[in-house]
């Protein structure tokens, strides 16, 4: 296994080592609960580097190998929509262990795939049973921390940032001395390890189970936490944040590499610095939200985004050089970060009961608007990077329209 990817799993054994097993300790949790969460952008990033080397070995087309990028991501929201309330049902320890088991068991199997058509059904498994496992993240931090809840989805989301951040290296590292199929033999191994710490160490919490079964419990779960006004806007903020997050991850290629000529070294640089951005904002989260609340903390993470996104729109419309852009694109991320961990945390607050639930609708949402993305700067004949910086700002714009809307509704209830 690649040393990156060991250290990924060291990091966790290390705090797990020194902490006792007999009561939850946040010096486990953590660890154990960001690596949980880091199969995702594992499975997504670490064999882009890779895609030309499948095309060849399977005899198909690059195109064709980029189309199970996108079967992944349907393939995660449809596992999230399915596995959300059977989390809240059966409970989050036996589903974490279930879906990793499947999760490894597929990535082995993709290993060993000689044609295209197998692969997509398999990136479609693998994603599928992967979000029976990162479902069921959420709803755990939220019972530990409680009104802190932001807290603690930023100190996931910051140990989690590791693996964006070191995929693709991983990945290139393994071409380096091995074959394409390695990379998701490495991602097997990975789960595996996770689920013997799961198996030791992660906790259950208490579940609420219900008389409906079958659908009715399915429809039930979703009317319940749709249906709540007082989550709406949170959950709207959440996607639109996201949707500004799919903006970045889908033309920064295309910014970086094609429109100001950059080497991919450096592109891998600038790409790290955008997510250390991220991880920072999320820091700062975990030091002021217990001071402030989620709410005002989220009102920062918006003034913040606005200022930087307004900057960014006004590079690109000047065409100024690329140190502009990327100087306006580190602290909108960090905002993005920041104003995403506290509007999620506000909604899982809202959902003591449907925690499994509230987590599958904002990954729904949120992968579902990532999709839109590529389409839109599609139709926009994107050609410098004005229609990227609009749509990230754009969607700043919508969350703050949200935000006030909600603090307009909930200041005049208070008046009631």
């Amino acid at each position: 296994m690649p040393c990156y990817t060991i250290a990924l799993v060291l990091v966790t054994l290390s705090l797990c080592m020194g902490a006792s097993s007999t009561s939850f300790n946040t010096r486990i949790l953590l660890p154990l609960l960001a690596s949980i969460v880091a199969i995702t952008p594992l499975a997504i990033d670490m064999y882009l580097p890779a895609m030309l080397v499948i095309a060849n070995n399977l005899q198909t087309s690059m195109p064709n190998v980029q189309i199970s990028l996108s079967i992944y991501l349907a393939g995660y929201s449809l596992g999230m929509l399915f596995f959300g309330p059977i989390a809240d049902q059966i409970g989050r320890r036996k589903l974490a262990k279930i879906g990793l088991t499947l999760f490894g068991l597929t990535s082995t199997a993709l290993a060993f795939t000689t044609e295209i058509h197998t692969f997509w059904a398999l990136r479609a498994i693998q994603a599928f049973t992967g979000a029976a496992a990162t479902v069921v993240v959420p709803g755990i931090i939220r019972h530990i921390y409680q009104q802190n809840t932001a807290k603690g989805m930023s100190y996931v989301s910051m140990i989690m940032m590791v693996a964006p951040l070191i995929a693709p290296s991983v990945g290139s590292f393994i071409l380096g001395f091995s074959v394409w199929s390695t990379i998701f033999l490495v991602l097997a191994a990975y789960s595996f390890i996770i689920l013997v710490f799961v198996q030791v160490y992660l906790i259950d919490i208490p579940i609420h189970t219900s008389e409906k079964k079958g659908l009715a419990l399915f429809f039930d779960s979703y009317k319940t936490v749709l249906s709540n006004t007082d989550a709406r806007a949170d959950i709207l903020s959440s996607m639109f944040v996201s949707f500004g997050f799919f903006c970045f991850l889908t033309s920064v290629p295309f910014i970086y590499l094609d429109l100001y000529k950059v080497s991919e070294q450096l592109f891998g640089i600038l790409f790290a610095f955008n997510v250390m951005a991220l991880m920072f904002g999320n820091f700062l989260n975990t030091r002021i939200v217990p001071r402030i609340g989620s709410r005002k903390m989220l009102y920062v993470g918006l003034v913040c985004g606005f200022i930087s996104g307004l900057c960014l729109l006004t590079f690109s419309i000047l065409h100024l050089s690329l140190y502009y852009i990327v100087a306006a694109i580190a602290p909108l991320m960090m905002s993005l970060g920041v104003t995403a961990s506290n509007a999620d945390s506000l909604i899982l607050m809202k959902f003591e009961k449907n925690t499994g639930t509230a987590t599958a609708v904002i990954g729904t949402l949120r992968f579902g608007s990532g999709a839109l993305v590529g389409p839109i700067l599609a139709v926009m004949h994107a050609q410098s990077s004005v229609p990227f910086s609009s749509l990230m700002f754009s969607a700043v714009l919508l969350t703050i329209l949200v935000q006030i809307i909600h603090f307009k509704k909930d200041k005049k209830n208070a008046s009631i």
